[in-house]
């Protein structure tokens, strides 16, 4: 996986507003991640390649083809289906299908799909009335599926799906066999990928609804892939649809029931709609702190080694820690046993070598030590050191976060670095009795800070030199 990916992520790591602007950064920070999941984690929008039988073209022979070999192929391949619609009587369904196979075939095979041909060759249309209610589930599943491939290609080819969009849908409910619902929900997935225009049109068509009630049951690969689909419909700068998935009788129930029991793969996808659920609705934010959500995030998190699920889960933990007052005090309790597991395992995940996971770990963890926003309101408007903080403040330091940290600081990622520039002004301020300098020296803290003295980034260059004058200027050791 590309760490760098993460590098453009340009979320506050600490709480420092209150009411709207909080929930502006998580909303924003639901439109950064989305762009970091589609080039890293799971790609946003997913060629359909399994499945493929024995017997058919070999895979190697195949991806050497030239690809003008591969665009005439395709050319091809839409003039049968052309004219194997228009046949009728005895054998005409099998030649439908037949056809639908060899563009599925042509669409699934290469790393660079010919879908530009099929899409100028008319397919979409041809694939919208082989969707018709009535035929066959072999070839529903055919044409879904080449949609779906079609939906996986560039924007204007993504677009082009846009009379297919209904008849989609409609194969979402309940007449639809599994495997049909579910390639169509994969189509659909593709789509909502793309951008903001198309999600609206989903939305407007009434996409949410069906595809929620997919991911009511425990059938894995149903789960999965209803799940992914509704995290790219709902993510974006606009809360509503956030809003009315949660609302949907059983979603709430069903993103428990599929943490507390599903496989890795299944869990990660759940747990990509807890992350957008989290970051968009202040009213999912309470929702999922009132359930037992929160408490199975941080199980995952401690038994699970699979990096794809603990990023998301650290992103929903990081979300609902940074939620309004009444979600932050739900979760941050001192001496409330889901808060001290928290921290046990978020200073596991610090302690890393992963440096993606070490960055995420770092955000929850910077947001813990910060309390809720009025704690923190406290901390950088007040010289005086509220009773209040350094409960956390002092756990964190206690259990050996500290290290983990100031090694950010010296990461060539600025984002990383800035988490621990900022932290490390935490326990300045913060710690007890003026422990934090010392603290801070013992671990190389100076030093690690020290080396943005001339750094080209000014807002790194001008938090460390303050906080190295303020804290350990001309003054400093000499009352020892």
């Amino acid at each position: 996986m590309a760490d760098s990916v993460f590098s453009s992520n340009k979320r506050d790591p600490i709480k420092s507003s209150v009411g709207s602007v909080a929930g502006s950064r998580r909303r924003q920070h639901a439109v950064t991640i989305g762009k970091e999941r589609r080039e890293s984690l799971v790609r946003a929008k997913r060629l359909c390649r399994v499945g493929v039988s024995e017997g058919e073209v070999d895979v190697d022979m195949m991806l050497d083809q030239e690809q003008s070999f591969l665009e005439s192929q395709t050319l091809l391949a839409v003039d049968n289906l052309k004219s194997a619609l228009a046949s009728q009587g005895k054998g005409a369904v099998q030649k439908r299908v037949g056809a639908l196979q060899e563009l599925r075939r042509l669409l699934s095979r290469s790393e660079f799909p010919p879908v530009e041909s099929a899409v100028k060759a008319g397919a979409v249309a041809i694939l919208v009335q082989c969707l018709s209610f009535g035929s066959p589930d072999e070839q529903l599943l055919e044409a879904a599926w080449c949609l779906t491939n079609i939906a996986a290609g560039n924007p204007e080819e993504t677009k082009a799906l846009l009379p297919a969009l209904p008849l989609l849908i409609a194969h979402l409910g309940e007449k639809s066999s599994s495997p049909v619902a579910e390639q169509c929900a994969w189509a659909l997935g593709n789509v909502a990928g793309e951008d903001e225009e198309l999600r609206n049109v989903l939305l407007i068509q009434g996409a949410l609804v069906p595809l929620a009630r997919m991911m009511l049951p425990n059938r894995r690969s149903t789960v999965r892939t209803a799940a992914w689909a509704l995290s790219n419909l709902i993510k974006g700068l606009n809360p509503k649809a956030a809003n009315e998935l949660i609302r949907i009788d059983g979603v709430l129930d069903s993103i428990v029931r599929h943490l507390t029991k599903a496989d890795d793969e299944s869990a990660t996808e759940v747990a990509w709609v807890v992350v957008y659920l989290s970051a968009l609705s202040n009213l999912a934010t309470s929702m999922l702190v009132k359930s037992d959500v929160l408490q199975l995030l941080l199980n995952r998190l401690a038994t699970s080694n699979s990096l794809q699920l603990m990023i998301p889960v650290l992103r929903s933990l990081g979300n609902l820690i940074a939620g309004d007052s009444h979600a932050s005090y739900a979760v941050l309790v001192p001496g409330l046993e889901v808060t001290d597991t928290a921290i046990q395992v978020l200073i596991k995940c610090l302690k890393s070598e992963h440096r993606v996971l070490k960055k995420e770990a770092a955000w929850v963890l910077s947001n813990i030590a910060a309390g809720s926003v009025e704690h923190k309101q406290l901390i950088y408007s007040s010289d005086e050191k509220p009773s209040l903080i350094p409960e956390h403040l002092v756990s964190l330091v206690e259990k050996g976060c500290l290290p983990g940290f100031i090694d950010l600081v010296r990461s060539a990622d600025i984002e990383a670095a800035r988490l621990g520039l900022q932290f490390i002004e935490l326990v300045l301020r913060g710690m007890p009795n003026g422990k934090g300098s010392k603290l801070v020296e013992q671990e190389d803290g100076i030093e690690a800070m020290e080396r943005f003295q001339f750094h080209e980034n000014e807002d790194l260059r001008t938090m460390a030199n303050s906080l190295v004058d303020k804290y350990f200027g001309e003054d400093y050791g000499l009352d020892e």
